[in-house]
């Protein structure tokens, strides 16, 4: 990345899949056996279309984003996400950032979800350290 991050820059790691598999390998290491995520028919009874992906996973999707965009450079000062819409089972989707502002080794993002359609899931803003931008 960064030493040459600007404004208006977007990036993201692309288009993935999730599902039960996914889904279910998060709920294990997170205790999140939650039946709207593991069940369609929770899902529903909940108002949504089937089961939805967890909210800390989509926010993982974004911290990872931003591992991946700092390579190993700098670190995550701070991540707001607000979810807007569920994120549902082998539906593509993929973190977006965009770099807004750059005031000497700190950033400042946007950040969200979109799937396929351009549906967005989750948004927000990060701040992350530019070391040696100063």
């Amino acid at each position: 990345m960064n030493r040459d991050a600007r404004v208006g820059e977007t990036f993201t790691t692309g288009f993935r899949r999730a599902g039960f598999a996914e889904w279910n390998r998060f709920a294990a290491v997170n205790d999140e056996f939650v039946p709207i995520h593991m069940d369609d028919a929770e899902g529903r009874a909940a108002g949504y279309p089937g089961a939805i992906g967890m909210g800390r996973l989509q926010w993982s999707y974004v911290h990872n984003l931003l591992r991946d965009w700092l390579a190993g450079d700098g670190r995550i000062v701070s991540v707001a996400l607000r979810f807007t819409g569920p994120q549902l089972k082998d539906v593509e989707f993929a973190p977006f950032g965009r770099v807004t502002a750059i005031r000497g080794e700190e950033a400042d993002l946007d950040v969200w979800i979109e799937d396929a359609e351009g549906a967005t899931l989750a948004s927000g803003t990060a701040t992350v350290t530019l070391p040696g931008r100063g």
